[in-house]
């Protein structure tokens, strides 16, 4: 049978991306490789957010022919958006495919010659590297997210259903809307049937994902905003939880604050945006809020939510922050009452407007900022998950076992350690008893224990049944 296997880079949109991948070669009679080397066709589906994700796709492309000369090996995603022809001088890459064209991935991969040799169109450009083919398109026609593009499967245990792709915004450091295209979303109904479907099939969580996910249903017509899906959505009956992905904060109304205040089907857990907390590098950056506004958007959270997880993204070392900029910014994440944080040096992407600035921090200040707001983030971490022990939570139980534990994800986000013998895809309820590492051990509920060996055992004497 012919074999795929998809390495993916990136945020949870492009996760999803690479499971609607993943279906896409199942339907074509093709069976998932457990490693590359089995593979007939590997993907490599890449991220552009800084020169370290380029780089990183670069040298996993290299690896990966390395460990199968043999298969045919496409490279799709931003990066392969941004620049193909660097990543199709790439030693070893047979295809670049933007994600204007990744929905023809698997046809291109057959169009391909087998056994790891190059297609150009039988170009070869004399004492130069033999370029990949490439298939690739700007934006100017795209205004709706096909089939492919938007997921029906996504991981083990916590599927992603992208609802949303593009961006429409013009923050000066974000090379993400020339790589996505316009913000467009998936129709209500496609999204609410996608949702029914995994809650079908057993899966307890949800998660929503999109490049901007606040702006869902605003270019639809007539225009469908977020909260009314959400509203929707927690209406299925069987469905477990729902969580959200990252949101810029002037699209968190309060609507769907007051929502997840109101259902328990939605997780109490919102990651928001924030950038820096220096209202002048807030401006530089063309985002479209000040600290004060953004404060009011947390403290209503924490008033509906007291025990929500918040987090944040922070880039660090823009072009013209000052020493007095990073200390404003440090102070206003110290007050807020963030659980955790996703810290970013400044990386340069040309064709953006903070491209051409040139007061540039330089690489030993960001690193040194950088390392303050880690631990920031540590702190704030640590005294969040430990307010938690011998209180109850509920979890959502991962595929992961290790040791004896059983690895899980709270309602707000904190990382839990179970018994073993509690099963992967449950919600359990229990209490948080002692730290383990950076997780909290939950001395899950008695009932659901014995649920759970009465479900073994059941099924062993199944198997026993049919190997007499």
């Amino acid at each position: 049978m012919k074999s795929f296997y998809i390495a993916t880079f990136g945020c949870r949109t492009n996760q999803a991306d690479s499971a609607a991948l993943r279906q896409d070669f199942l339907q074509r009679g093709y069976s998932e490789a457990d490693s590359c080397e089995d593979a007939e066709v590997i993907v490599v589906n890449s991220c552009t957010v800084t020169h370290r994700s380029d780089q990183q796709v670069r040298q996993m492309a290299r690896r990966l022919r390395r460990d199968n000369p043999q298969a045919r090996l496409l490279v799709t995603g931003c990066y392969a958006q941004r620049d193909p022809d660097n990543v199709a001088r790439v030693a070893g890459v047979d295809a670049v495919v933007g994600n204007t064209r990744k929905a023809e991935l698997v046809q291109i991969a057959e169009s391909l010659p087998g056994n790891g040799k190059r297609t150009n169109g039988g170009l070869q450009i004399p004492g130069q590297v033999e370029l990949a083919a490439v298939y690739s398109d700007d934006f100017s026609k795209v205004r709706s997210i096909d089939r492919s593009s938007a997921t029906q499967v996504g991981g083990k245990t916590r599927p992603f259903v992208k609802i949303q792709d593009g961006c429409d915004a013009k923050c000066s450091y974000c090379i993400i809307p020339s790589v996505r295209g316009p913000s467009r979303s998936v129709p209500p109904q496609q999204v609410i049937q996608q949702v029914r479907d995994l809650v079908e099939h057993g899966f307890q969580e949800i998660v929503l994902t999109g490049i901007h996910i606040g702006t869902y249903g605003m270019h639809l017509s007539p225009r469908y905003p977020l909260d009314g899906l959400l509203s929707e959505i927690v209406r299925i009956p069987a469905l477990g939880r729902l969580r959200i992905s990252s949101i810029e904060p002037m699209e968190l109304s309060r609507r769907i604050i007051d929502l997840a205040a109101d259902y328990d089907k939605i997780a109490p857990h919102f990651h928001i945006c924030l950038q820096s907390g220096s209202d002048r590098i807030l401006k530089r950056m063309l985002r479209p809020y000040n600290t004060a506004r953004f404060a009011s958007i947390v403290e209503h959270i924490r008033q509906r939510i007291p025990d929500a997880a918040i987090g944040s993204d922070v880039i660090v070392g823009f072009p013209g922050e000052s020493e007095a900029d990073h200390c404003a910014s440090l102070d206003f994440v110290r007050r807020m009452p963030f659980t955790y944080l996703h810290v970013f040096p400044y990386s340069d992407r040309s064709g953006t407007r903070a491209f051409s600035i040139r007061e540039k921090v330089s690489p030993a200040a960001r690193k040194e900022r950088s390392r303050q707001f880690r631990r920031l983030s540590e702190q704030k971490n640590r005294r969040f998950r430990r307010s938690f022990l011998n209180k109850r939570l509920s979890v959502l139980t991962l595929t992961d076992s290790q040791d004896g534990f059983r690895s899980g994800v709270s309602a707000n986000y904190l990382p839990v350690k179970l018994d073993g013998s509690v099963k992967g895809n449950r919600i359990v309820e229990g209490k948080a008893v002692r730290e383990e590492g950076e997780a909290l051990y939950l001395e899950a509920d008695f009932t659901q224990r014995r649920r759970d060996a009465e479900t073994q055992r059941e099924a062993e004497e199944r198997d026993k049944g049919m190997r007499g």
